[in-house]
């Protein structure tokens, strides 16, 4: 065992007297030693209910043989962080969750892992933690969070808070109705209840094989997921004892299978940051083309919140992701997962109960997958756009741009009415190293669609978007502007065209209109000089690169 090196020969009698303090007997020293990476915090609701949870993970390591070893994981609210300085950090967040994994299991040897998760950017930061490590891991992700309720209505939290927020604004709803809505729309444990970024991941992961069948959509509140929360505990002195390792699991081919699920499911457009930054720690080749390539052969099968209609509930009754294994089957590759059973094996297992939630190919709400790369003279490395959240009629848009260099800026035209049918909101200096941190633009897309504006105006950044985005929004613009690329020359006026289905995003300038404009830019002074963020923003790779540390 790897915990062998800190608890066996004469020479680590110092180490074992520690370990003898913090309460071990001589009989624990011979089994293996697991740490509980936990992200538990009271500040964000996917994560409030892990203190439950904890405890039966502790109780499957137990049954297993094992010893276990709680360690806290930094986590962050994307919500609450949402629309000012925070927003900076969560991404950022997601190396610093990836290196804590690595420095801890390290410095102390541990045998395996579990890793207790939820919420946005704590997944990616854990897995590619463990991708980097290779010690076998296992993945317990808290679960969504139920529907809230208002005069018999379900309610979403993006759709009943940021959108109800501008609806407010237009004089739709009033502001009683507005702070009913506020206390009703979350009620309680859990990630948010529909496909955004946290529950994109956790499907995500038990796609890749990393989480136990049927963790992703077991809801927060559930006897179920204490359930796998303790098998997963026992499942990991398994692994160990098998050395069943996350390399073994996590490779090019079960990083495409979780494409496939992500374009069927249609999810969070984050998801291309996480899955590419995966890939690097794995060692595995994934580009923003493998996404696209899958997303055209790939039938868009659900029609979840917030671009749809159901609810993360929905799809745990409907047979979860099991049931979407069994669907996607023959687009699937056969890799193993922590389980032990194959993907496959999982598939042919499962049972859809509900044929409208979890749709066959011939009924599908798209025939393409959810998301789309554009390229164009506007974005030479890519942009990322979700297509499935697009109304037919703005599939195909021109419109004139107007220029912001701040999230900010954008808010307060779009809320002042200042934003108009036609027009093109191009908020820039908001990428990795610009941002630094690549803001999510949640707030200023849900605004647009409150206001009834969807339909009629685009959105492009070199910032990202939630997984509650809708309509033309198009995010990971690369280069970003911070790095000179095209979007730092806009100018208010110029005419942007957006074509989804031909993968292309232009500017009407010709190629030395560009070039001279590009020449004569004068780039913004970094926004923040101190800290953590001023180091990542030095560090930090372009959006088309996963947004890694380099």
């Amino acid at each position: 065992m790897r915990s062998d090196k800190i608890k066996k020969g004469i020479e680590r009698a110092p180490h074992r007297a520690l370990l003898h303090a913090t309460g071990l007997s001589r009989r624990d020293l011979s089994r293996p030693f697991i740490g509980v990476a936990t992200s538990f915090t009271d500040l964000i609701p996917g994560h409030i209910g892990m203190r439950d949870l904890e405890r039966f993970i502790e109780r499957g390591i137990c049954y297993g043989g094992g010893v276990p070893f709680f360690f806290g994981v930094p986590g962050i609210c994307d919500g609450i962080a949402m629309g000012h300085l925070g927003m900076c950090y969560p991404l950022p967040s997601r190396e610093i969750i990836a290196d804590t994994i690595e420095t801890v299991a390290n410095a102390h040897q541990l045998d395996g892992l579990v890793l207790l998760t939820n919420c946005d950017k704590i997944t990616p930061g854990m897995l590619m933690g463990v991708a980097r490590l290779n010690i076998p891991a296992i993945v317990v992700t808290a679960g969504p969070m139920l529907s809230g309720r208002y005069k018999q209505r379900k309610l979403a939290f993006v759709h009943d808070t940021y959108e109800a927020l501008a609806r407010t604004k237009k004089g739709e709803i009033s502001g009683e109705e507005l702070s009913c809505l506020e206390m009703e729309a979350c009620p309680g444990a859990g990630s948010c209840q529909g496909l955004y970024t946290a529950n994109t991941m956790a499907c995500i992961t038990e796609t890749l094989g990393m989480s136990l069948p049927g963790c992703a959509t077991a809801l927060a509140v559930s006897a179920k997921k204490r359930r796998i929360a303790q098998d997963s505990g026992t499942k990991i002195c398994e692994l160990v004892r098998k050395n069943i390792r996350p390399l073994d699991i996590i490779n090019k081919r079960s990083l495409k299978n979780a494409i496939v699920v992500d374009m069927a499911l249609g999810g969070s457009s984050n998801t291309v940051l996480h899955l590419m930054a995966i890939a690097h720690e794995a060692g595995a080749d994934l580009d923003l083309e493998v996404f696209d390539k899958i997303s055209k052969k790939t039938p868009h099968i659900t029609n979840l919140e917030p671009s749809g209609t159901h609810f993360m509930e929905d799809l745990e009754y409907a047979g979860g992701i099991p049931a979407v294994l069994k669907r996607l089957r023959g687009k699937l590759n056969n890799t193993l997962s922590v389980s032990g059973q194959k993907t496959l094996e999982i598939a042919s297992a499962a049972e859809i109960f509900d044929q409208d939630v979890i749709r066959p190919f011939t009924k599908a709400y798209h025939k393409q997958g959810s998301l789309a790369v554009l390229f164009g003279n506007l974005a030479p490395c890519g942009a990322v756009v979700k297509q499935s959240a697009v109304s037919s009629r703005m599939m195909h848009f021109k419109g004139k741009a107007k220029v912001f260099n701040r999230e900010e800026e954008a808010m307060k035209a779009i809320l002042g009415r200042k934003i108009k049918s036609g027009d093109v909101v191009v908020i820039r200096y908001e990428g990795p190293a610009g941002g630094p941190g690549m803001r999510e633009m949640l707030a200023p897309t849900a605004a647009i669609v409150g206001l009834g504006l969807a339909d009629s105006v685009a959105l492009i950044t070199d910032g990202r978007f939630s997984g509650g985005t809708k309509g033309p929004c198009i995010g990971h613009v690369s280069p970003e502007a911070k790095s000179g690329g095209p979007i730092a020359i806009l100018k208010d006026g110029d005419i942007i065209e957006i074509d989804i289905p031909n993968r292309k995003l232009s500017v009407r300038l010709n190629k030395y209109d560009i070039d001279k404009r590009l020449r004569n830019a004068l780039l913004l002074p970094p926004k923040i000089k101190t800290g953590y963020l001023s180091r990542y923003s030095k560090l930090v790779s372009s959006a088309d690169k996963g947004a890694i540390l380099t």
